[in-house]
């Protein structure tokens, strides 16, 4: 090999240095600039959606529809809708069907209905996580006053 042709093969290796330095500084400057993912976007991004029933225990028509609509627009999954067993519920309530409660509290809370009014009920006929029960109450709740 020539003096010439090693200068040359000297001056692609370090052109070929610099070509993947460039590539590397950019690639780390765009992860450095995109926003970092954090435990709770993980998470989110992951999470599965808890499965709900909504259930009208004061009798008035549509409330089940706009409790419905406001969940899913939440996040939540809603897999079921229809009348509780009675339609003289004075307080809604949230039903916490398998025992985290934590998440029937989360879900309580952004419905406006108070902690207090999150009771544990287990069944083996209820395949969903928590039931909403709608009551005389309803007004007050989040979906009625935005």
């Amino acid at each position: 090999m020539n003096k010439q042709t090693g200068h040359l093969l000297t001056a692609a290796i370090v052109l070929l240095v610099l070509f993947n330095g460039v590539q590397i500084y950019g690639i780390v400057a765009q992860r450095i600039s995109a926003s970092p993912m954090t435990a709770e976007t993980v998470r989110d991004s992951t999470r599965v959606p808890m499965q709900i029933n909504v259930l009208n225990g004061c009798g008035v028509s549509g409330v089940g529809s706009t409790m419905t609509k406001f969940c899913r627009q939440a996040g939540y999954d809603v897999v079921e809708m229809g009348n509780y067993k009675t339609f003289d519920v004075e307080h809604s309530i949230v039903i916490d069907r398998n025992g985290k409660t934590q998440e029937a509290v989360r879900l309580a809370a952004a419905l406006g209905i108070p902690a207090a009014n999150v009771v544990q009920q287990f069944s083996n006929d209820q395949m969903v996580a928590a039931s909403v029960v709608i009551g005389k109450d309803y007004q007050s709740l989040t979906p009625w006053k935005q």
